[in-house]
């Protein structure tokens, strides 16, 4: 089991009296939270805590997380705004057409044409779709995560090949 730790998303609130927490998941399918036994929080001084995950259940596109170690709000409102981590190992394998965002941070996207357009160093949860950050020489292009504008990406190459709507270098 690898023990390298994946983002796999954000405490955006809490959910109920009862101590449960409403997570939003990085990755498309976010049923794989739910097969989880243990999470990771990270402090906002950057350590990580471990929990044990008493259950994880889909509510439309949130997860709605009860962590073992709580019972009531009050316990919880220091978790709001966490990130939260998996051990790979531990994480289900997704389609091949879907991606833990940890596995994109960081890959060169270029044109269909072959232009590098910069490192993506962020994703932005929109609701309706992801939108990928690229930054080269201090500027930043949003490109939005659909499947006619990202063509291919190759993990084992680092790259993300895209295309891009007419005029959105332009803005």
């Amino acid at each position: 089991m690898s023990s390298r730790k994946v983002l796999i998303g954000r405490i955006q609130a809490t959910h109920g009296i009862r101590g449960q927490l409403r997570v939003v998941p990085f990755a498309g399918d976010a049923s794989s939270i739910s097969q989880l036994d243990k999470v990771l929080l990270k402090s906002q001084a950057g350590a990580m805590e471990e929990f044990s995950v008493a259950s994880a259940k889909m509510h439309g596109k949130k997860v709605i997380l009860t962590l073992k170690s709580f019972d009531n709000i009050n316990q919880v409102l220091h978790l709001v705004g966490r990130e939260i981590y998996a051990e790979r190992g531990a994480l289900p394998e997704l389609p091949s057409d879907e991606f833990y965002w940890s596995d994109l941070l960081g890959l060169q996207v270029e044109t269909e044409e072959g232009e590098a357009l910069g490192e993506l160093v962020d994703i932005i949860e929109t609701g309706a779709n992801d939108v990928y950050v690229v930054k080269k020489d201090g500027r930043e292009v949003l490109i939005p995560a659909l499947d006619d504008v990202v063509l291919a990406v190759d993990l084992d190459k680092g790259t993300m090949k895209v295309s891009l709507p007419e005029g959105l270098l332009d803005l």
